[in-house]
């Protein structure tokens, strides 16, 4: 028989690649705690960490004929290569659960679910309900895009009327066009969307190759051996987007601002830094409380961290919800 790799294992689930960090199986998760803490967080949103939804209308409009990097919050970017617009773990829902349930967004998306523009590529990571959000893929409005996602995700858009769905294992290529191919990768995490169906799907990152340009979409992801693997088959890469939000579960868990399957701001910038990137983008923050850091502290952090980590500070980059950026300028190309 053919020998499956390293993170398929004989029951048909998955699990992360091989020297990945495991999580005590002793700690029991408590709701009762989580609540409580959370009703201490300061929920303040500062005005700037969100676009007016006018600028943002016209900056869509202003950058339509430009490469270009936008979020609309949490996982969710519109990444504009050419003729090709890529969206990233669309969450358009009010919360991120099952129906009315799970955390209520705090801030809302930069634009509505009719308000984008035409997608061709639809990317997704995993299963966990706020990245992949059902309403969201229900009403998805281009529904000729090609979705990419890991294996046996697929049945969630087949049955809701997508026509281009790729299932893909970890390494796995597709060639979109002559100047774009993406390449799914290993990340450290889990799958789980019920209580009986724990990695029973894959999750993993994804390398998007564009005219010589190398961007990484990594979210959700802990450390791991793997990235130096990475790094050094698919560096240097030009720019990594990497979760800095959701790694604070004490006093659940034994140690504060520490998780397995989350980066923290500092984890967030040594991952960029074997991943040989040459920028970061923080993301998986300012959107919903999944966990008990302060809402605003994963960017400052991140940013404080930067030249302990190799990076300029300007190399070290945050957005504001609805905002625009053009890729010629965030990597600076000529």
């Amino acid at each position: 028989m053919e020998k499956k790799p390293y993170h398929h294992l004989p029951d048909g689930t998955f699990r992360n690649p091989e020297g990945s960090p495991k999580i005590n199986p002793n700690i029991k998760w408590s709701f009762k705690i989580f609540n409580r803490e959370k009703k201490k967080l300061d929920m303040t949103v500062p005005k700037e960490h969100v676009i007016e939804k006018e600028r943002v209308l016209a900056n869509l409009k202003k950058y339509e004929k430009d490469d270009y990097i936008a979020w609309i919050g949490h996982a969710t970017f519109l990444i504009k290569l050419g003729d090709t617009t890529i969206i990233t773990d669309p969450v358009f829902s009010k919360n991120a659960g099952p129906l009315i349930f799970g955390p209520k967004r705090f801030t809302e998306p930069a634009l509505k679910l009719n308000e984008i523009p035409k997608t061709d590529i639809f990317l997704l990571t995993h299963n966990h309900y706020d990245h992949m959000d059902m309403m969201t893929i229900r009403r998805f409005p281009f529904k000729n895009s090609k979705v990419l996602l890991p294996l046996k995700l697929g049945k969630y858009f087949n049955k809701n009327g997508f026509r281009d769905v790729n299932e893909m294992d970890w390494y796995d290529k597709i060639l979109i066009n002559k100047n774009l191919k993406i390449t799914f990768l290993p990340a450290v995490h889990w799958s789980k969307r019920s209580l009986t169906d724990t990695n029973k799907t894959l999750w993993g990152n994804f390398l998007i190759e564009y005219n010589g340009i190398k961007l990484l979409f990594g979210c959700d992801t802990g450390v791991g051996k793997v990235y130096k693997d990475i790094g050094n088959k698919y560096g240097p890469i030009d720019l990594t987007f990497i979760n800095i939000g959701a790694y604070n579960f004490y006093p659940i868990m034994p140690y504060k601002d520490k998780s397995v399957y989350h980066t923290n701001p500092e984890e967030a910038l040594d991952v960029a830094k074997n991943l040989n990137s040459k920028k970061v983008i923080g993301m998986h923050w300012g959107t919903f409380v999944l966990s008990l850091e302060p809402i605003m502290d994963p960017p400052v952090r991140f940013k404080a961290s930067a030249e302990k980590y190799g990076f300029k500070k300007e190399e070290v980059i945050i957005y504001r919800i609805g905002e625009f950026r053009s890729l010629k300028k965030l990597l600076d190309y000529n």
